[in-house]
C-alpha cells in the first residue's frame, strides 16, 4: 500500500495500523500530512471554530524524587532551591489568576513524600468552596501514584478521595513516550509505561476525564512514537475517556539530556507528528496545538495540519521557564492569533463546552 493510499484510507474513516504509521511518519511528505489531517480535522469539528481557555499552571511543589532526566524543574529534597506552597499560598495564586479570568487551574508539582495525603483532599475542598468558578485540573499519573505509597492506598482510592472531594478531570503529563524501551532511559523510576496506562484506566472508570499528552524529540524512535499512539488508541477504544491530545518537543535546556540532545526538533517535525496523531487518533475529539512550546506563528499553522484546539494562556508557568524556554500571551493576543490563522476563537472550559465565542473584531455573542 503506497503512502497514498493510506492517507485515503484514513480520509474514509477506516484505521490505520502501526505498521501504516510507521511509513506515514517516515515517508509521508509533510503537506500530504497536513491536507489529509486538516481534512480528517473537519470530520471530528465541522466548522471553522478553534477553541481555547484561559488558565494557569503553578505548581505546589519542586520536590521530586523521581530524578528524569529531562527535567530542569525538580529539585531533591533539602536541596536550597526545594519548596513546598502552602495551601493559602497556592489560593492566592487561584484568585489572582481568576482575577484574570481564569476559569482553569492546571496544577502539578515534583512527587514529594514529605507531603501527606490530606494536604491534597485540603487543597480540593478548599478550591472547591472558595472559589467555586475555578475548575480544578490537578495532578499527573506520577502524582496519583506517589500520593498512594505515601497514604497506603492503591491508585483507585486515592482517585476515589480526590474526586469525592472535587477533582473530575486530570491533565495527561507524566507520559513522555510510552514506550518502555525510551521510559527506561529517560525516567526509570517512573516505572512502565502500564503504569500511567492503568491509572488514566482507573481515572476513566471511577467518572473522571484527561488528556493524553506526548513529548517527543529525545531518545525516541519513529516505531515508539506509534506504539505511544497506539497504546492511547486503544485505551481510548476501551474508556472513550481522554478529551484531547497534545504533543510537544523536549526543551533541553538545564536538563541532564541536554549533553546528548542540545537542541530541540524544528517546527517541521512537531507539525508532521501533530497531522500524523491527528490522522491516527481516530476516537480522540480534539488535538491540541501547542503554540506554548513550539511558538505562536508554529501554533498558528498547526490549526491547517489537524490541529482544533489553541490550548491555554498559562497566565503562569514554571517547568519550561527551567529549561530555559520562555512564551507568554495574553487572552487578546489569543484571540487574534486564531483569527490571523483564519478561525474564529471560541473560549471554553476544561470539558470543552463553549464559555464565549466571539465573532468580528470586537463582538462577542
Amino acid at each position: 500500500m503506497t503512502i497514498i493510499d493510506i492517507l485515503d484510507k484514513a480520509r474514509r474513516g477506516e484505521r490505520v495500523t502501526p505498521e501504516e504509521g510507521v511509513l506515514l511518519l517516515g515517508e509521508a511528505q509533510l503537506l500530504d500530512l497536513g491536507e489529509a489531517a486538516r481534512e480528517i480535522r473537519y470530520e471530528h469539528n465541522p466548522g471553522d471554530e478553534v477553541t481555547f481557555i484561559i488558565d494557569t499552571n503553578p505548581n505546589y511543589t519542586n520536590v521530586c524524587t523521581i530524578d528524569c532526566i529531562f527535567c530542569a524543574f525538580y529539585r531533591h529534597p533539602g536541596d536550597q532551591e526545594a519548596y513546598t506552597l502552602t495551601i493559602d499560598e497556592l489560593l492566592e495564586k487561584f484568585r489572582a489568576a481568576a482575577d484574570a479570568g481564569a476559569t482553569t487551574v492546571l496544577l502539578q508539582g515534583g512527587v514529594n513524600p514529605s507531603i501527606p495525603f490530606n494536604y491534597y483532599i485540603d487543597l480540593l475542598k478548599r478550591t472547591r468552596a472558595e472559589l467555586p468558578h475555578v475548575h480544578p485540573h490537578f495532578f499527573s499519573t506520577s502524582e496519583i501514584v506517589g500520593m498512594a505509597e505515601v497514604s497506603g492506598l492503591t491508585t483507585r482510592e486515592v482517585l476515589v478521595r480526590l474526586k469525592e472531594a472535587g477533582l473530575s478531570t486530570l491533565p495527561g503529563g507524566g507520559a513522555e513516550i510510552l514506550s518502555d524501551r525510551v521510559r527506561m532511559k529517560v525516567s526509570h523510576r517512573k516505572g512502565p509505561s502500564k503504569e500511567w496506562f492503568r491509572v488514566m484506566e482507573e481515572a476513566h472508570e471511577i467518572g473522571y476525564k484527561t488528556t493524553a499528552t506526548m513529548m517527543y524529540g529525545h531518545l525516541e524512535t519513529d516505531a515508539d512514537i506509534i506504539e505511544h499512539l497506539e497504546r492511547v488508541r486503544i485505551l481510548q477504544d476501551r474508556t472513550g475517556g481522554f478529551t484531547a491530545f497534545i504533543p510537544w518537543s523536549f526543551k533541553p535546556g538545564n536538563t541532564p539530556l541536554e549533553k546528548i540532545i542540545p537542541h530541540f526538533a524544528p517546527p517541521l517535525r512537531y507539525l508532521q507528528i501533530l497531522a500524523l496523531s491527528r490522522i491516527y487518533l481516530d476516537n480522540v475529539p480534539h488535538i491540541q496545538a501547542s503554540w506554548f512550546s513550539e511558538g505562536k506563528k508554529v501554533g498558528q499553522v498547526a490549526l491547517h495540519f489537524g490541529a482544533d484546539d489553541f490550548g491555554g494562556t498559562l497566565i503562569e508557568e514554571n517547568v519550561h521557564k527551567a529549561a530555559r524556554f520562555i512564551n507568554t500571551t495574553t487572552v487578546d493576543e489569543t484571540i487574534a492569533l486564531i483569527r490571523e490563522a483564519g478561525f474564529t476563537p471560541v473560549q471554553r472550559n476544561t470539558l470543552y463546552e463553549v464559555i464565549r465565542k466571539y465573532e468580528g473584531a470586537d463582538t462577542a455573542t
